[in-house]
């Protein structure tokens, strides 16, 4: 057997075997807490983002002369500290970068906590191991100025060079500074003061949001909670949790419901991945899948004549012809209404590989026996 083929069948077990894992995640969806499945409207985290400077470098920061903002910044921050004009100097410092760094606010965060920051080379910087970002204020989208970030930057790669080849591993270009920035101003928001609380699917459904609605009324009543859309579902405060929004949140989030997902098929045609849903259901349909394959095998031979005969030393081509034309594949039938475990028994019988079975789900769809959607990525 050769290599070709041998890697084709591994190609194909793997394919398989994903579709027969997922096939087997059980008989229902799994029962999930709503805590797991919404979002609460206003309980959210907020981007940051800033410029910066990292010095300390060992000569793998930015070239000057290529990054003429890490220039100016540089001046700008000389004439701030030491009153020094440096504008018509020659600088070729190398131990320097210019950097964005970002962070997300979390909800509720309170002034002098920390949060974690990353910083990202934006000129022709090679490496940022070893640097310090200097005091770098975080703003928000207004434009104001939530956190200010300074610290040792720790990256998760690096890069070494040689006259004749160079190694990187990683992004040496980026890095993170745990607890790098402190918070200057909280976002204002009274959840205590919040008389209707809104809840977002994160996976918006119908049934799933009546769900919600039934399991939050079983609990504090009928007509507290009602689902305005498949991705909202309104809850209003009972009179006994006005004021104490976190008692009435922590009930809520623990209840179980069993969010309801509709058919889909997601495929992956880089990776040749193929993910099918639990509720994916077919018509009754025959299929059958062959290849043609022509295997060219060349090989080359030396003819040479016998001891003390005449003659000369020649190369002699041989060639090997193989046509694979699929006639052990078979004609399989899958039969209606059956469920996902049977359809993928039903595909493994045929000895498919995952791009075969990639071209006979499109065709199931196309001649509208899948009873589900396809997704391709």
């Amino acid at each position: 057997m050769d290599r070709t083929t041998m890697r084709n069948r591994w190609i194909g077990l793997v394919g398989l075997a994903v579709l027969t894992l997922v096939s087997l995640t059980g008989a229902g969806n799994a029962a999930s807490r709503i805590k797991d499945i919404v979002d609460v409207e206003g309980v959210r985290e907020n981007q940051l983002i800033g410029y910066g400077l990292v010095v300390g470098l060992q000569g793998t920061g930015d070239s000057l002369n290529n990054s003429p903002f890490t220039k100016q910044s540089l001046q700008t921050m000389f004439e701030m500290l030491g009153k020094l004009n440096i504008r018509d100097a020659n600088i070729r410092t190398a131990n320097s970068a210019a950097v964005i760094v970002t962070a997300n606010l979390p909800p509720f965060g309170t002034a002098g906590a920390r949060i974690d920051v990353t910083v990202s080379a934006i000129g022709d910087a090679k490496s940022l191991q070893g640097g310090t970002l200097l005091v770098t204020p975080l703003i928000g989208a207004t434009g104001e100025v939530f956190a200010i970030a300074q610290g040792p930057i720790a990256i998760g790669g690096f890069q070494a060079s040689g006259d004749a080849a160079t190694i990187t591993r990683g992004v040496p270009t980026q890095g993170r500074i745990a607890n790098g920035a402190v918070i200057e101003k909280e976002i204002p928001y009274t959840l205590a003061a919040q008389t209707s609380l809104r809840l977002s699917l994160r996976n918006p459904d119908f049934t799933t949001a009546r769900r919600i609605a039934l399991s939050i009324n079983d609990l504090l009543g009928d007509g507290v909670s009602e689902p305005l859309d498949p991705a909202t579902v309104r809850v209003t405060v009972p009179e006994r949790f006005r004021g104490n929004i976190v008692d009435l949140l922590t009930d809520i989030e623990q209840l179980i419901v069993e969010p309801d997902l509709p058919a889909k098929v997601v495929v992956d045609e880089a990776t040749g991945i193929i993910v099918m849903g639990q509720e994916v259901r077919v018509s009754t349909v025959a299929v059958a899948q062959g290849n043609l394959t022509v295997l060219v095998t060349e090989d080359i031979q030396v003819s040479q004549p016998n001891p003390l005969a005449e003659g000369e030393t020649v190369a002699v081509p041989r060639t090997t012809l193989e046509v694979q034309d699929g006639r052990e594949k078979k004609m399989a039938v899958v039969r209606s209404g059956i469920s996902l475990q049977e359809l993928v028994d039903g595909l493994n019988a045929l000895g498919l590989g995952p791009r075969d079975l990639i071209s006979i789900l499109q065709a199931i769809k196309a001649a509208g026996a899948l009873q589900a959607e396809i997704e391709v990525l």
